[in-house]
């Protein structure tokens, strides 16, 4: 059985998870010996990243080799398209994902707990914040996504439902385009990603209201 380490909330292991849902795949997840970012789950991962995967002996740490991976060893039903160009639209929204739009979403994260919010600049990440929500609307109408559930596709429920909750406990001002909201939307008719968003935005939830009156610093998850 393929061995996931993971914690509730990484946004990079929901979005393994919904992969791993719509292939119909058994996992078990392991939480990180020692806890996320311990000496002890850098000796098994080097890079201490989340999501791991354990496959036998075979051990991969970054999210888009995952995928890829299991893609290759578990091809039904497929997650790219037949042709090479129609395989690189999908690999490229799916990097706009992980390079442009997470990591805007992620600066957010160390603002959470109320008592770090003193130097909070939201203007600054209103402003980026609209780019990176525009361009994908523009990305997805030069390459409209296929009804079949892609690679390109999975991390975006995830992000774009941390954006969700994140908006009003800071008070940004982000309108997401309607084309953007019209792809979330048909995301969601997809049974894989109902099923884990289901699973996780509860937890998510309960995860940052807890977190909103802490001043413990916050794991890179």
């Amino acid at each position: 059985m393929l061995q996931i380490y993971t914690i509730p909330v990484s946004l990079y292991s929901a979005k393994l998870r919904i992969l791993l849902r719509h292939k119909q795949l058994a996992w078990e997840e392991v939480l990180p010996p020692g806890g996320y970012g311990s000496i002890e789950y850098r000796q098994i991962v080097p890079a201490g990243n989340l999501p791991a995967l354990r496959d036998g002996s075979l051990l991969l740490a970054d999210s888009e080799a995952i995928a890829e991976y299991l893609n290759e060893v578990h091809p039904e039903p497929p997650m790219l398209p037949d042709t090479a160009a129609s395989r690189a639209t999908v690999r490229e929204r799916s990097r706009y994902h992980d390079t442009r739009l997470e990591p805007a979403v992620r600066a957010l994260f160390q603002y959470i707990p109320e008592c770090k919010r003193g130097g909070f600049e939201a203007r600054h990440h209103m402003g980026v914040l609209v780019d990176r929500l525009e361009s994908l609307g523009h990305l997805l109408e030069k390459a409209p996504p296929s009804s079949t559930l892609t690679l390109g596709d999975c991390g975006f429920p995830v992000t774009l439902c941390w954006l969700d909750l994140l908006i009003p406990l800071l008070g940004l001002h982000v309108d997401i385009p309607v084309r953007v909201l019209e792809y979330r939307d048909s995301l969601h008719h997809h049974k894989a990603v109902v099923e884990e968003m289901a699973d996780y935005r509860p937890k998510l939830e309960a995860w940052i209201k807890q977190r909103a009156v802490e001043e413990a610093s916050l794991p890179n998850i």
